[in-house]
């Protein structure tokens, strides 16, 4: 895969506008993530290791194919990265899941920790983690150096919107996870927000501001 993949579906850019929209409800706002959460979900897994099992169809036996290895692991950074892990969930609904917690200083940007809980094994599994916004990056790349350093190999980031410069900072510290997005933005502003983005993605979920 591309480091990043821009996914220019119809669908996923129409549902996209309107979560953009000032005045999009929570709960119109959290199913439209939910879908597109989906829609993602389908491109971020295109490259999945594949082999075969002899199965028995209602006409015959046959070599078919599945998926390989151990079940995949969704990781959702919090709180925002819920919104996409349900409708990934949905797909792949056998994946084991986990949860980083991770904030953002106000004042420094810098991404504090306060949870961490993952599935074993992340060595012998794809790992998908997900955010919906990929902003300064920090957050994004402190979640991974985590699951680096429980094991894990093969991650894969899928986020909704990213900015330039925190697909530099996930290419600089983290050049072997490829990123999905529906979006790759314009900038950030001087509170670091994804511009023209669609405002605090957890805030607008919840309804929480």
């Amino acid at each position: 895969m591309e480091h990043l993949k821009i996914v220019n579906h119809p669908l996923v850019q129409h549902k996209l506008s309107q979560m953009r929209r000032t005045d999009t409800p929570s709960n119109l706002f959290r199913q439209l993530l939910h879908e597109i959460s989906m829609l993602l979900a389908y491109e971020i897994t295109r490259e999945l290791p594949m082999t075969t099992e002899m199965i028995e169809t209602p006409l015959t036996k046959m070599e078919a194919p599945v998926l390989e290895g151990r079940k995949l692991a969704l990781i959702s950074i919090l709180r925002a990265g819920n919104g996409l892990l349900d409708g990934v969930l949905e797909l792949i609904p056998s994946a084991r899941v986990g949860f980083v917690g991770l904030y953002r200083d106000e004042e420094t940007l810098k991404p504090v920790q306060y949870y961490y809980k993952v599935p074993s094994d992340l060595e012998d599994r794809v790992v998908i983690a997900v955010d919906p916004m990929l902003a300064t990056g920090n957050s994004s790349a402190a979640a991974i150096d985590l699951l680096k350093e429980s094991g894990a190999t093969n991650i894969r980031f899928l986020c909704l919107l990213a900015a330039p410069e925190g697909v530099k900072t996930m290419k600089e510290r983290h050049p072997d996870v490829p990123i999905v997005t529906a979006a790759l933005d314009d900038h950030l502003n001087e509170n670091g927000y994804i511009v023209p983005g669609l405002g605090d993605a957890g805030d607008r979920m919840y309804g929480t501001k």
